[in-house]
């Protein structure tokens, strides 16, 4: 019914030439002392007419209008299916079809422009490994106070070309997910190993008993999630401890550091968002749990986050596997 009346509301301008030839004719009897019967009954005939010719058009006004709204959601490579009609209707659908061609080139610009952006960033990431991988290698036999914050500074460079490589491949066409089981430990011992630096210069003490646990998932993006949520762990822990356990399905990640805000628990997976902490901290970027939250989904995982200020956070990564989220 609403559908029928808004087929009225557009046909408004047939009821309102109707109706002026109607009082101009009546006009036109009036004025030559004609009968007004005799325009009575054209007028209820032209009236029937009417009636029959919108009843007539209203299937062919669905159908059309049906058919735009499906092709809303429609790729514009689907454009030539457009209804055709009269004169007008063919100009209109030119013009949509001369858009949709310039969205086209314009899609593919910007899809060559990403291209090579992902492409000199990818070559990049991969070429900074060199030099941080050669700066490693003379500091390794080197056992100083110097020497060990420089091995964290290198570790926290390796950490976030990593988090641009991760930033990439996300957003690409393909991904490279290798779903198998292995075992947790395995992956977490790895990860402290590389922020072990961190734990000495920091006096921070860590609580890590072996878990024993096979997990579904893809081991290199998982201990990319573990690092990250024990970067920022070690990040915003002034003193105190780390803990890792697991707790039922949940791999926790707790710290006793400075917490975060109530207000920023919301957004704390947004890509940028820093909070309060980040503005305290120069250093943070906003993204590295922001990756964390689309890694977890594309692998059937969860993560969720409790935070009290000036108590500390617990990262809950749950390792039960829900179905895949290919974006």
């Amino acid at each position: 019914m609403r559908f029928f009346l808004t087929f009225l509301r557009d046909k408004i301008r047939v009821f309102i030439v109707f109706t002026f030839i109607v009082a101009l004719f009546s006009v036109s009897f009036y004025l030559y002392h004609l009968p007004l019967k005799a325009v009575i009954y054209p007028a209820l005939l032209s009236v029937f007419i009417v009636t029959i010719y919108l009843i007539c058009c209203f299937p062919a006004y669905k159908r059309r209008i049906d058919l735009l709204r499906a092709l809303q959601n429609l790729p514009v490579e689907l454009d030539r299916i457009l209804p055709e009609g009269d004169s007008i209707s063919t100009e209109y659908n030119e013009l949509i079809r001369k858009l949709c061609d310039e969205q086209r080139r314009i899609v593919e610009r910007s899809d060559a422009s990403y291209s090579d952006m992902v492409a000199y960033y990818t070559v990049w990431a991969h070429q900074i490994k060199t030099p941080i991988a050669s700066m490693r290698l003379h500091l390794q036999n080197e056992d100083s106070a110097l020497s060990l914050r420089l091995r964290g500074d290198l570790g926290r460079i390796e950490g976030y070309v990593e988090m641009v490589l991760a930033f990439l491949r996300l957003d690409s066409d393909t991904n490279d997910f290798l779903i198998r089981r292995f075992d947790l430990d395995a992956v977490i011992r790895s990860t402290i190993r590389k922020f072990s630096g961190d734990f000495i210069q920091r006096k921070l003490r860590l609580d890590y008993e072996p878990i024993h646990v096979d997990v579904l998932s893809d081991e290199k993006w998982l201990s990319f999630i573990i690092g990250q949520l024990l970067s920022n762990a070690l990040k915003y822990t002034p003193a105190g401890a780390v803990f890792i356990y697991v707790e039922g399905d949940d791999l926790c990640i707790r710290d006793t550091g400075i917490g975060i805000a109530p207000e920023d628990l919301p957004r704390i997976f947004e890509n940028g968002y820093t909070g309060f902490n980040g503005h305290a901290d120069s250093r943070s970027s906003g993204i590295g749990l922001y990756l964390c939250r689309r890694i977890s989904r594309k692998l059937g995982h969860s993560l969720t986050v409790e935070s009290t200020v000036g108590v500390g956070t617990t990262m809950r990564l749950c390792l039960k596997r829900e179905k895949i989220d290919f974006e």
